[in-house]
């Protein structure tokens, strides 16, 4: 943290406040020309590191202007989707701007965009995509929040915990049966949210493993204090009175000797 504050004393004056809604913003004009009149633009500023070796520098950051969309197919969008898909990102990435203050919410995007745009340049005639950037936004806000509620189809209530543990399974399926390209992308948004949260992840582990190691304490001083044997009649037990006698009848009922049932 004391390095995070250095960082921030250095250089907090240049950090974006409402950075979130201006991606999302420059995201919506991109769209809005594609649709009318500039069909081509998605592919002139997507990122494709063989191009940019050839002089077209612009597009290791208008990458991040390219709207949620198949790569394969620049043409398809739904509109549903990237209303909802804009919707959660200005959400989660204003909720962490309030939480972490601005500077390390641009922090936080600058090292995955650093990671992205770097291991692009591994798989240099593949495209790549800023939907990992958004998925660690995604990732984060639910590491913070676990118990927020959303409503899945508008109708069913999640929390958003569960939905997190998706996201990784899915990231662990892209990565098992993925390109290299899609390995590399996993790679660096796994890599922004440990940056961040590998800290507070093994706090939680140890903070866990001793809450468990009290619990079982308690646990086994419980079973320790509580008597074996305890009259149903007066309440004797074989703590209170180590050197009574107790039995148990028919019915498994406890007695000590004063009040165990005669035999006819």
């Amino acid at each position: 943290m004391g390095f995070l504050n250095r960082l921030e004393r250095a250089f907090g004056r240049f950090a974006i406040p409402n950075l979130s809604l201006y991606l999302v913003a420059a995201q919506v004009i991109v769209l809005t020309l594609a649709l009318f009149g500039r069909p081509d633009i998605l592919r002139q500023i997507a990122l494709m590191p063989a191009l940019v070796l050839e002089g077209q520098a612009w597009r290791v950051v208008t990458f991040l202007f390219v709207p949620p969309a198949n790569l394969a197919n620049f043409g398809s969008f739904d509109a549903m989707f990237l209303a909802f898909a804009w919707y959660l990102f200005y959400m989660m990435g204003s909720a962490l701007e309030q939480h972490w203050g601005v500077f390390r919410y641009n922090l936080f995007l600058f090292i995955g965009w650093i990671l992205t745009v770097g291991v692009a340049f591994l798989t240099p005639y593949h495209l790549a995509t800023n939907l990992f950037l958004a998925g660690s936004v995604f990732l984060a806000f639910a590491f913070l929040n676990p118990d927020f509620e959303m409503l899945l189809f508008f109708i069913l209530p999640v929390k958003i915990k569960w939905l997190a543990l998706i996201q990784w399974l899915l990231y662990g399926y892209e990565f098992a049966t993925g390109d290299w390209s899609v390995r590399l992308a996993v790679l660096a948004a796994v890599g922004n949210f440990l940056v961040f949260f590998t800290g507070e992840i093994i706090q939680r582990m140890k903070t866990g493993r001793r809450r468990m190691e009290h619990q079982a304490r308690q646990a086994a001083a419980r079973d320790n204090d509580e008597p074996r044997h305890t009259c149903v009649v007066c309440g004797k037990n074989d703590r209170t009175h180590p050197r009574e006698e107790f039995r148990y009848s028919d019915d498994d009922r406890c007695y000590c000797a004063e009040h165990r049932p005669k035999k006819n």
